[in-house]
This record gives C-alpha cells, structure tokens and sequence, in this order.
C-alpha cells in the first residue's frame, strides 16, 4: 500500500471564551490556516484534491459545509471542493485519516485536513438545545432510549466515573492541571510554537495586533490556585481547572502522496504509520483511547517503549492519567508543550491541532515516532502514530 505524508500542520493560538478570537468568524479562521498552509509551501494549490473539515458544533455561523466556506474565503481556488464531518473531538483528526486513506488509497493525491471551531460564536451543545427549545426533538431517538434508559450521555459523568474507576483524588488532578500549564509557559518562553503557530490579526482595545500567544495558559498557576476552584459536580473531584478550556481555535495538515512529493517538490516532515478508529462504552464515554492505543499498537507491531512522544487529548485530566496508569506509558513523554488544560480544546480543530503540536515535540526532541489519540462522544477514540522523517 502507498504511504501517506504530512508536509504541513499549522494552527491558530488558542482564544478564550469571549475572548482575543471572539471577533473572529468561524469561517475566516479556517480561511487563515488554508492560506498559511499556501504560503508556507511552494505548490500549485490548484491541485489540492479535496478539503476535509473538522466540525462539531455545525450550526449558525458553522454551518452549510463550514470548509467549503473556508475554501471560498480563503486565497485557495474555488474549484477546490470540501465536505464537513463530524466525530465529536475527533474530528479533524478522523480529517487527516481519511485524507491519509484516499491517499494511500491511491485516489487521491493532494488533501487539506483540517478543522474549525469557535466555541463562542457556537456554544458546546446548542446544536442540540436550540433545537429542543424549538420543540423539534431530541437526539436520543425511541430505540435508543429502550438500550440506554434514563441515561443522558455526558462527558462530565464520564469523566468522574473514570476518576472513580481509577482511584484518583482531586489532588491527582489539581497537580496534573498544573504540569499542563507549566509546560506550556515553557514551550511558550522557549519558542517551541513558533513553527505551528498561524499569526491572526485582531481588534484589541490597543489596536490592530496580531494574536500568536495560546490565551488560556496561566503564566502564574499555583497549585493553590488551582485546587481553590470550585468542583463541578456534587460530590465529585473534576473542576474547570482541571478540565480542558473552552476555545476558539483552527488547524489543518497538508496531506499528500509520494508522487506528490516528487511532483511538487514537497519536503514531508512525518510519514502517517499507522491510523485507527475504535469504540466501546457511550456512558463512561471517555475511556475509549486507552483501549484503542493498546490495539493501535499491537496492530502496528509496537510497544508504547517504542513511541517518543504522545499527545493525549486533556478534556479532563483523568483521562491522559487513566491512559498512563494503563499501558504503563512515560509522563515525560506525554503532552510535553502541554495540552488543552493549559492550551484550550477547540473541539472539532483540536485533532489537527494537535498534530501540529506533536510534530513540534518531536523536531525538539529528536524523536522519530509520535502518537495521537483523544476521547470522543459516544465512547470513541481515534489513534494516529507517525514517523518523523
């Protein structure tokens, strides 16, 4: 089977809730890492086969195929076409497995994954509630609800079921939560996203400015600090602080083919070694990556000694904790530049976005294989490991 490559991953820094990338719409954030992708690689961009966009939350300003109107805002040629797909926080990371399969596939030469969210312009769950309050039901249909009675499928539920099945405590938490934001103030202060980075000019109460700094970090977090906020759930351990922020944020990773490679000139940074999908348990929901990294692997002919970088998605801390304590994996190696405690969660851009990261971690650290994988909804996990080349 032919090999798929990654030239490229960019992503905006992170915005806040109401914040720095507020003013921003949703399509004009994708429309920036298309063009930055462009810009930064000498390529006809005419030959970009498709555009495969990363939503969740596909309503309002995120709607009529978000990446279509991405393309058609960008300075990429109309005659570019892009679909929108939705799995949940996998979403642009399913982006770049399906764009490395129609790759490899041999049908296709050139993709754009990608993925756009801005969580303030289309609040988490409005998709949903808008639509009930509007009387035009619910999503959880009659033959659902006879498998699942009385069970409202919830990350946060899911989240505390894991510190319960686990045996962590709040401090567990609390301590994980700080270790995200001081490494990311390093990785910041040390340059470290300068590469994956895309600058976006912004309204500021100073002026025009470019935003370039990830909005969440808490330069000055204190344990203290941390552990003081408020749990979410009577009862239970998880707080904001220990969970991933809220944000507005897009990404996206030129994919391409070897032929592509040679025709265009084009200098891979990473070759996509393996890609994988599972699913198990929608109520504890969010169990599903330690369970889909321990078949990725033994698919792929490795052990998690062999990975020298790992990006586990932050939605709460006790998920990259639950996936360490599972597979026996290395702290050092997890969420080196810090993850979405620190860094922000842009939902359905946080996959790509990811990438980006992971790639960073491992040009700094000289390693040569890198995985990726994140809980999503309805108990799903995508794993994606790469080869630095």
């Amino acid at each position: 089977m032919a090999h798929a490559y990654i030239v490229d991953a960019v992503r905006t820094a992170g915005g806040k809730r109401g914040g720095k990338l507020a003013g921003v719409h949703p399509v004009d954030l994708g429309a920036a890492v298309f063009d930055a992708i462009a810009a930064r690689n000498d390529f006809d961009t005419s030959k970009i086969d498709d555009v495969i966009t990363g939503c969740v939350s596909q309503g309002g300003q995120q709607t009529m195929d978000l990446g279509r109107n991405a393309v058609l805002a960008s300075n990429l040629p109309d005659s570019i076409p892009a679909v929108t797909i939705d799995r949940q926080c996998g979403s642009s990371q399913q982006a770049m497995m399906f764009a490395a399969q129609a790759v490899m596939s041999g049908t296709q030469d050139i993709v754009l994954a990608s993925g756009i969210e801005s969580m303030t312009r289309v609040p988490m769950g409005s998709v949903a509630t808008l639509f009930i309050k509007e009387g035009l039901g619910h999503y959880k249909s009659e033959r659902l609800e006879e498998k699942f009675p009385g069970i409202m499928f919830s990350q946060f539920a899911g989240a505390e079921m894991i510190v319960q099945k686990h045996g962590f405590t709040k401090d567990d938490l609390d301590a994980f939560a700080l270790e995200s934001h001081r490494r990311a103030k390093a990785a910041t202060e040390a340059g470290r996203f300068q590469r994956e980075i895309v600058g976006l000019e912004i309204d500021t109460p100073e002026g025009r400015a470019m935003h370039l700094v990830d909005e969440g970090i808490r330069f000055d977090a204190t344990l203290e600090g941390i552990a003081g906020v408020k749990i979410l759930q009577e009862g239970g351990s998880i707080t904001a602080a220990s969970s991933s922020q809220i944000c507005d944020g897009a990404s996206a990773a030129l994919i391409v083919s070897e032929q592509a490679l040679k025709d265009h000139g084009l200098t891979p940074r990473a070759r996509i070694h393996h890609i994988s999908v599972t699913a198990g348990d929608p109520v504890i929901m969010l169990e599903e990556p330690l369970f889909a990294t321990e078949k990725a692997l033994k698919k792929a002919g490795m052990k998690i000694g062999d990975i020298d970088a790992y990006e586990v998605n932050e939605a709460f801390a006790p998920v990259p904790l639950a996936w360490l304590k599972y597979l026996g994996a290395d702290h050092a190696r997890l969420n080196v530049h810090g993850g979405a405690i620190a860094l922000g969660h842009p939902l359905g851009a946080s996959g790509t976005k990811l990438m980006a990261t992971l790639l960073g971690v491992l040009d700094a650290t000289g390693g040569k294989y890198g995985l990726q994988t994140m809980c999503e909804g309805g108990g799903q996990a995508n794993v994606t490991i790469i080869e630095r080349l």
